[in-house]
């Protein structure tokens, strides 16, 4: 488990916005610790990790936000609030307010396909039956970096909603939240743009865990799903 650090506290800089990083997840608090928030969940632990400043709602960007500093990168942080399967609403918005290049934008996410705790980063590729991929692909393309946080799969399909939409359990804890703290660690890494250093320090100080039967498996979803958000 990586050392508990207290919050950095950074200069504050000027200028404008040069990453913006969006976390996909539904809102209010019913949702909070759902599998399918752990992409809030991380930018909660970045935001508390690096003294960004409390999120606000921001109605032009149907959004919450945070402003603060990635090392030497003015940095926005943004949790749609249109729930998940509109999520590239608010990220659209936000891109064209702040005029952000596809390279200067990272979403982090859930991600069925990788074992509990396992976490990849990749430029573009396809939604995999994400619903808040699909509307960011719609809305701003697919061109935009991403990270990758396992939940692991239920192992059958008829599942996934509600496998997603339930709460991380008790013994998930257990890889979770030294995962986000490892995140939050080493989150200046994603302003510089090295992402595979980012990928690599992540696994160093917060091993997933141990792969079930059905985690890293890919399992093609149907691709009409709509849900509660999911």
């Amino acid at each position: 488990m990586p050392r508990a650090r207290g919050p950095t506290r950074t200069r504050a800089t000027s200028g404008p916005i040069v990453l913006l990083l969006v976390g996909l997840g539904n809102p209010g608090p019913s949702h909070a610790r759902q599998r399918h928030n752990v992409g809030f969940m991380a930018l909660d632990a970045i935001a508390g990790r690096h003294g960004f400043a409390p999120f606000r709602a921001r109605s032009r960007l149907f959004a919450e936000v945070s402003e603060g500093a990635l090392g030497e990168t003015k940095t926005l942080l943004l949790k749609p609030l249109t729930f998940m399967n509109e999520s590239g609403r608010a990220v659209g918005a936000a891109g064209r307010y702040y005029k952000v290049e596809p390279s200067d934008l990272v979403v982090v996410h859930d991600e069925l396909d990788l074992a509990p705790g396992k976490l990849r980063t990749k430029t573009g590729g396809g939604a995999a039956g994400h619903n808040g991929l699909r509307s960011l692909d719609a809305h701003i393309g697919k061109e935009y970096r991403r990270v990758r946080i396992g939940i692991g799969h239920p192992g059958d399909r008829d599942r996934v909603i509600p496998y997603v939409l339930d709460n991380f359990t008790a013994a998930e804890a257990n890889w979770l939240e030294p995962l986000l703290g490892a995140i939050a660690d080493v989150a200046p890494r994603l302003a510089e743009r090295e992402d595979n250093a980012f990928m690599s320090e992540v696994a160093r100080l917060a091993p997933p865990a141990a792969s079930g039967p059905n985690n890293d498996k890919p399992v093609a979803e149907p691709g009409d799903e709509d849900g509660d958000g999911a």
